[in-house]
C-alpha cells in the first residue's frame, strides 16, 4: 500500500491499597536497546511537528505548553506556606529553586532552544539522554533538536519529564504531585455523574443471572461507550453546572452515537466471547482484560466501572490497569490517584457508589484486578517500538486477550504521532505493534487520525474545521493479527 501523508502538532493522600506494580527497573540498557525504527522510514510519514507554523502541533507548543508550564509554578508557589509547615526552611528553598528551574525551561521552549540532556539520577534518565542523542543524530547536529524542530510528541514528552526533573533535584519537596489539585477537582465534581453510574451498575449486576447475551452485548456497548466519552460525560453531566443535574451519563449516549466515527465495538465483543474457551476440565480459562489508563477524576471512574462489568458478567476473569509511574500530562492516572479514587468511592455518601468501592478494593485483593506501571508509559517512544525497548512490558502485554488503550495520548503512540493519511488502515499506522488483539477508545485531541472511509475526513473538515482537536468526535478502533489471518 502507498502510505501518503496529509500534509508538507491538595488533599490528603489516603492510606495505600495493596496492589500489584511492576517493578520500575532500567530493563534493557539503553546502549544496547536502541529504537526500533527510524524517524526517516521509507513509506511512512513524518512525525508531527512545531515546525509547521499553524499546525495544531505549534500551537500547543507555542501556547499551551506554556501556559501549563505557568500553571505548575503557580501550584507550587502557593503551597509554599505547605512545604514550609512540613519542610521548614529546606522546603522554601526547594520551592524557591524548583520554580526557577521551571521557569528556566519556559524560556528554553519559548525562545527554541537546543533540548537538553537531563541531570537527574532517576532510573530512566539515562534511557532519556540516550533518546536525545539519537535524535541528534537523525537531525544531524544538536541544534536541530529544539523545541519547535522535533517531534511534537517527543518534545511534550519530555517537558513532563523536565518537570519530574525539577523536582527531583529539590528534596524534600521531590515527591509532590503538581498536579493532584486539579485531579481530585475532577474527581469531587463529578459525583452526581458516578452516582447515577453506580446506580446503573448495581441495576445490571442485580439482574446479571437472567441477562440473554443480546441484553448483555447492549450493557456492555454503553458501558464501552461511556468509558470512551469519559471526559465528555465529565463536561456535560458534572454537578459543577447544576447541583440538581441527576442525568445518567447512560442518558447522553444516543445523542453522541453519530460522533463516533469508527465503531468497532462488535470486534471487541467478539474477541471477548471467543477468548471463552473451554480448559482442560469444566471450567473455562482465564479472560483476561488490560487498560492501559488515560486520565484520573471521573475518567477513571468509568473505567472502574466497565471493568467491574467485565468482571461480575463473566466476560472476562482478570482485569490488569496499567498507570504512570511519574504524574504525567496533567491529569494521568498515577498509582496514588488509583489507590485514592478506590477509597473515596468506598467513603461515598451513596449506597451503591460506597459498595461498588468496597467490591473494588475486594477485586484488587483478591487478585481479580491488578495495578502496574512501568518506565515505557513516561517515555516518548511509538508503541512499535515497545518489543524492543520495552520487551518486558510488550511480554506482559501479551498474556491479555485484549488490550483497551484509552485517550488520545495512547493513540497519539499507537500510530507514532505521524502525519498519516486519513484512510491509511490502522493496522499500517500500528506499524507491527500488536501483541495481544487491541482497541483505542479515544476522543480527538490531536490531528492524527487513521482508519476512516474515503472522503470522511475532508467532509468533517469542510463541516468542522476544529474536528481532529476538540473533543467533540471520537473512535472504538479495533486491531488484532488473528483478524487479518482471516482476511
Amino acid at each position: 500500500m502507498n502510505v501518503m501523508s496529509r500534509s508538507s502538532l491538595q488533599l490528603n493522600i489516603v492510606p495505600v491499597l495493596e496492589i500489584v506494580s511492576i517493578k520500575f527497573e532500567f530493563e534493557p540498557s539503553p546502549t544496547a536497546k536502541m529504537m526500533a525504527t527510524d524517524q526517516t522510514v521509507h513509506g511512512v510519514p513524518p512525525s508531527l511537528s512545531a515546525k509547521v507554523v499553524g499546525s495544531f502541533a505549534y500551537l500547543t507548543v507555542r501556547d499551551r505548553l506554556p501556559t501549563i508550564l505557568t500553571k505548575v509554578i503557580d501550584t507550587i508557589h502557593r503551597n509554599k506556606n505547605k512545604f514550609f509547615e512540613e519542610y521548614g526552611e529546606e522546603g522554601i528553598q526547594a520551592e524557591k529553586q524548583t520554580i526557577a528551574l521551571l521557569s528556566k525551561m519556559r524560556n528554553e521552549l519559548q525562545t527554541d532552544k537546543p533540548v537538553l540532556a537531563l541531570t537527574d539520577t532517576l532510573q530512566d534518565t539515562e534511557y532519556w539522554n540516550q533518546y536525545l542523542q539519537k535524535q541528534q543524530k537523525l537531525q544531524g547536529n544538536e541544534e536541530s533538536v529544539s523545541w519547535f524542530k522535533s517531534p511534537w510528541l517527543y518534545v511534550e514528552c519530555y517537558m513532563y519529564r523536565r518537570v519530574q526533573e525539577a523536582l527531583w533535584l529539590n528534596p524534600p519537596i521531590s515527591d509532590y504531585d503538581v498536579f493532584n489539585e486539579g485531579k481530585t477537582q475532577s474527581f469531587f465534581e463529578s459525583q452526581q455523574a458516578m452516582m447515577a453510574l453506580c446506580t446503573y451498575l448495581e441495576g445490571v449486576n442485580k439482574n446479571m443471572e437472567d441477562l440473554s447475551k443480546n441484553q448483555l452485548l447492549e450493557h456492555f456497548n454503553k458501558l464501552l461507550q461511556v468509558s470512551l466519552w469519559g471526559n465528555k460525560c465529565d463536561l456535560s453531566i458534572s454537578a459543577g453546572q447544576d447541583n440538581s443535574q441527576k442525568t445518567s451519563p447512560i442518558d447522553s449516549l444516543n445523542s453522541l452515537q453519530p460522533f463516533i466515527l469508527v465503531n468497532d465495538s462488535n470486534m471487541v465483543w467478539s474477541t471477548l466471547i471467543s477468548a471463552q474457551r473451554p480448559g482442560q476440565s469444566e471450567k473455562t480459562t482465564a479472560v483476561r482484560v488490560d487498560i492501559v489508563l488515560d486520565n484520573a477524576g471521573f475518567e477513571l471512574f468509568t473505567d472502574l466501572v466497565l471493568a467491574d462489568f467485565l468482571v461480575s458478567s463473566g466476560l472476562a476473569h482478570e482485569v490488569h490497569f496499567h498507570g504512570k509511574s511519574i504524574p504525567w500530562f496533567v491529569s494521568d492516572v498515577t498509582a496514588n490517584d488509583f489507590q485514592w479514587t478506590i477509597q473515596q468511592t468506598m467513603a461515598a455518601n451513596h449506597k451503591w457508589m460506597s459498595k461498588n468501592g468496597v467490591q473494588w478494593k475486594s477485586h484488587l485483593k483478591e487478585g481479580v484486578w491488578f495495578y502496574h506501571d512501568h518506565r515505557f508509559w513516561t517515555q516518548p517512544h511509538e508503541f512499535c517500538d515497545m518489543a524492543t525497548d520495552a520487551p518486558d512490558l510488550y511480554a506482559t502485554l501479551q498474556g491479555a486477550d485484549l488490550l483497551l488503550f484509552k485517550g488520545d495520548l495512547n493513540y497519539r503512540k499507537l500510530t507514532g504521532d505521524r502525519d498519516w493519511d486519513y484512510t491509511v488502515g490502522f493496522n499500517t499506522a500500528l506499524r507491527g505493534f500488536g501483541p495481544a488483539p487491541l482497541c483505542s477508545l479515544r476522543t480527538l485531541k490531536a490531528n492524527v487520525q487513521v482508519g476512516l472511509q474515503p472522503g470522511q475526513g475532508e467532509k468533517l473538515g469542510s463541516q468542522d474545521p476544529d474536528w481532529m482537536t476538540s473533543g467533540k468526535y471520537a473512535v472504538i478502533q479495533f486491531y488484532s493479527s488473528k483478524s487479518e489471518q482471516k482476511d
